[in-house]
């Protein structure tokens, strides 16, 4: 499935749906016509366990495609959300995760040319978090350098402590699209967060797709262009430390619980490690792509 938060129209609150080809079907309302009890956002699937997702597959298999009057809306219609608009906490970022990006962060950023022994972890805080089509916001009193990196998102469903690697996956709802954006010169004695986590700094989305209907998250393709011009591509088979070996690892010592996100890190190509190097400026437009998940894409705007 590839579940939506979305807004029918301004005023409208935020809502789950599903996607089927061009309707978003509301959740909620789906569930009431059928006298299902079914949660209006994200959070609440996740909250239900495997149940939840279960309950909505019977329905969507019992209608087809037609569904029940009021239940589903145009999807050009819809404002799109980020699935999740407000994580319950941090969003945990892996930093230094492919072996080409160790490479090009070790010439233009003093990072360690060799590669990580263990996940390199960072956070950047809810706030950061924006849906499709939302802008990026550039301060240039803070940052002369604002940077793009396209990553596949890893949604946690079940709480996971101390969890093994053979275990892991069954701990993931689903996978996403982020960018992690960075102020590059805004980073202090080594520490990540400030230059990651301001606002806007996590665009995320279009969709979750159910852990069910991705069958190898370490097999897609990702990509990134600013302006049309494609400045990232490669391959998640490509990162050092894969899904489950992240889910042990963080595990290992904070517990992840449902709704949380990883994001998983990204390939080289980022505008640090361009020659000369690149960044975003007010008016340009970023898009991210994760093979069999969708396309962000998102302006940058002065503030």
């Amino acid at each position: 499935m590839r579940l939506v938060t979305y807004r029918n129209g301004v005023e409208a609150g935020a809502r789950l749906g599903v996607m089927s080809g061009d309707l978003v079907v509301d959740v909620a309302w789906l569930g009431e016509a059928f006298g299902v009890d079914l949660p209006d956002t994200m959070l609440g699937l996740i909250d239900l366990g495997p149940v939840g997702p279960e309950r909505l597959r019977d329905l969507l298999r019992e209608c087809g495609a037609r569904f029940p009057a009021g239940t589903a809306l145009p999807l050009a219609n819809v404002k799109l959300l980020a699935p999740i608009p407000r994580p319950r906490k941090n969003i945990f970022g892996i930093g230094l995760n492919y072996v080409e990006h160790v490479a090009e962060s070790a010439k233009s950023l003093d990072t360690s040319k060799e590669l990580p022994k263990q996940p390199v972890i960072f956070s950047k805080p809810p706030t950061t978090v924006i849906g499709p089509g939302d802008a990026i916001e550039h301060n240039a009193r803070i940052t002369q350098q604002l940077d793009w990196e396209v990553e596949l998102a890893v949604v946690i469903g079940t709480t996971a402590k101390r969890v093994s690697e053979k275990d892991a996956l069954g701990h993931v709802f689903g996978y996403s699209v982020m960018i992690d954006v960075s102020a590059r010169d805004n980073r202090r004695a080594g520490q990540w967060i400030f230059s990651k986590g301001q606002d806007t700094y996590a665009p995320f989305g279009p969709c979750i797709v159910t852990a069910d209907e991705i069958s190898d998250p370490h097999d897609l393709d990702l990509w990134l262009t600013v302006n049309g011009v494609e400045k990232q591509r490669s391959n998640t088979r490509f990162m050092l430390f894969n899904v489950p070996t992240l889910i042990a690892d963080i595990s290992s010592g904070i517990t992840l619980e449902p709704g949380d996100i990883i994001a998983t890190g990204t390939p080289d190509g980022v505008g640090a490690g361009r020659t000369p190097q690149e960044w975003m400026w007010p008016g340009d437009v970023v898009e991210a792509t994760v093979q069999g998940i969708g396309t962000i894409r998102h302006p940058v705007v002065a503030i």
